[in-house]
C-alpha cells in the first residue's frame, strides 16, 4: 500500500484520482493540494480522502505522506520537486517535466542527490493499444524503425494558465509535443541518441503569444525520425494518433476520435462525452474507460509497482529532461528556422547501441557544435556541415 499526497484537483488531478483510487485500490491519497479550497474538498468527497489543504509545502511535508504526486500547473512543477526532494519523499511528475530542459534538469539533480524515486507521469507512453505496439516492435516484427509520426491535436487547452507563455513554457509544443516526443523515442529506442530538430510553429487562431500549431522533425543518431505534430486549432474534438514505420512492417494507432463506440444524436446528451468534445449533438465517440484509454491506470501501476519494488519505472526525470530538450532545441529552430542540435548535458544511452562515430578528421567545412569526451575515451563532436547544414558526429581516438 502506498500513500500519496497529490498535489492538483483540477483535470490532470482528477484523471489521477480517478487511476489511482479506483484500479489498484489498496493505495490512498491521505491529502489532496488546491490553490483553491473548494476545488479540493470536492475531489475529497469524491475520493473520500481524508485531509485537503491549501498549502503545497503543508501537502509535500504530510508525515503520512511518502510519495508526492505533482499535478499542478507547469510553473509550480521545479518547486514541488525541489521540497518533495528535501522532504525525502519519492515523486511523480506529471509532463512536461520542466518548462526548459535548465528547470527539467535541476528537479533532476534535486531527486537523484537526495536518492529519492522518481517518475515521469507520460500517460501516452502507458495506453494498452501502445504498450502492444511496443513489444510489437521490440520483438523485431517492424525491423528498423525509420519513422515514428505522432499527432495531437484538439480546439485547445481546459485552463487559462496555458495561454500565457511564462506560466506553461510555450505553447501547443511543450503542452502537447511533449507526448509526441516522447511517444517516438519509445518506439525508435530510448539508447540512440536524438540529434537535431527542424521546426515550423505559429499562432494561427488564438490571440495568444505562443504558437497554437507546430510541425517538427526529431533527427535520431541512427538515422530514424520522429516527426509530431501539435494543433490548439483543430475542430472536431481531440486526435490522438500514432504511426510507426519500420523496414519489415507499419503500425497505425488512433486513440481518441475512433474509439470503437460510434453514436449519433440529433436529441442531444446531457451526459459527459469524453476530453475535448466539442459537442453533444451529432456523430459522437466516448470513451468505456477514458484513465484506461489514456495511459492513466497502466502508467500508474507500474509506476506504484517499480515504487514498491525499489527498480526505476519505464519513464524517469531523465526521460522528462531529454524531452525538455528536444522541445528547446524545437523552440530555437522555429525562430532561426533551420536544424537545431539537441543539447544534452549528460546522454546516458548506450553508446554501442547506437550507429558507429565517423572517424574522418574535421575540415573548414565543419562547424564544431558540441565537444564532449565519452567513457571510453574516445572525443566526439557534434559539427555542423557549413555548406549543407546537416548536422553529425565525428569522434576521434584519444
Amino acid at each position: 500500500m502506498v500513500k500519496m499526497a497529490l498535489l492538483g484537483c483540477g483535470l490532470i488531478g482528477q484523471f489521477y484520482a480517478r487511476a489511482l483510487m479506483g484500479n489498484r485500490r489498496r493505495d490512498s491519497i491521505c491529502i489532496a493540494y488546491s490553490r483553491t479550497q473548494e476545488r479540493a474538498s470536492a475531489l475529497a468527497a469524491q475520493w473520500n480522502i481524508a485531509r485537503t489543504t491549501t498549502s503545497m509545502i503543508e501537502a509535500i511535508r504530510d508525515s503520512e505522506a511518502e510519495l508526492v504526486v505533482v499535478a499542478v500547473p507547469n510553473h509550480m512543477h521545479e518547486e514541488a520537486v525541489l521540497e518533495a526532494a528535501k522532504a525525502s519523499k519519492g515523486i511523480l511528475c506529471t509532463k512536461p517535466l520542466g518548462r526548459t530542459a535548465a528547470e527539467a534538469w535541476r528537479m533532476l539533480q534535486a531527486a537523484e542527490k537526495a536518492g529519492v524515486f522518481h517518475g515521469y507521469l507520460e500517460d501516452l507512453v502507458y495506453p494498452p493499444k501502445t504498450l502492444k505496439a511496443l513489444e510489437t516492435v521490440q520483438a523485431g516484427a517492424l525491423g528498423k524503425i525509420l519513422w515514428v509520426r505522432s499527432r495531437e491535436t484538439h480546439p485547445g487547452p481546459h485552463s487559462a494558465w496555458f495561454w500565457e507563455r511564462d506560466l506553461a513554457g510555450g505553447g501547443a509544443i511543450v503542452d502537447m509535443g511533449c507526448h509526441c516526443i516522447e511517444i517516438a523515442r519509445n518506439f525508435i529506442g530510448k539508447r540512440v541518441r536524438p540529434v537535431e530538430v527542424v521546426c515550423w510553429g505559429a499562432t494561427q487562431v488564438h490571440p495568444i503569444d505562443s504558437e497554437d500549431h507546430a510541425v517538427g522533425l526529431v533527427r535520431y543518431e541512427n538515422g530514424a525520425l520522429g516527426q509530431f505534430e501539435v494543433s490548439w486549432t483543430f475542430r472536431g474534438g481531440m486526435d490522438l494518433r500514432d504511426e510507426i514505420s519500420g523496414t519489415e512492417g507499419t503500425i497505425w494507432l488512433n486513440h481518441w476520435l475512433r474509439t470503437g463506440i460510434e453514436v449519433f444524436t440529433a436529441a442531444g446528451s446531457s451526459k459527459y462525452v469524453s476530453e475535448k468534445s466539442e459537442s453533444s449533438t451529432g456523430w459522437l465517440f466516448p470513451v468505456g474507460d477514458e484513465a484506461g484509454a489514456l495511459g492513466y491506470t497502466t502508467m500508474f501501476d507500474e509506476m506504484l509497482t517499480a515504487y514498491e519494488s525499489h527498480a526505476a519505472p519505464r519513464e524517469t526525470f531523465y526521460d522528462g529532461y531529454i524531452v525538455n530538450a528536444i522541445v528547446d532545441a524545437a523552440y530555437r529552430s522555429i525562430q532561426t528556422k533551420r536544424w537545431e542540435p539537441i543539447e544534452i548535458q549528460e546522454w546516458r544511452g548506450d553508446q554501442q547501441s547506437q550507429t558507429p562515430l565517423n572517424t574522418e578528421p574535421l575540415d573548414a567545412n565543419q562547424e564544431v557544435i558540441k565537444k564532449e569526451v565519452l567513457p571510453d575515451g574516445t572525443t566526439r563532436w557534434i559539427v555542423r556541415d557549413r555548406v549543407t547544414g546537416e548536422i553529425r558526429n565525428v569522434a576521434s581516438l584519444s
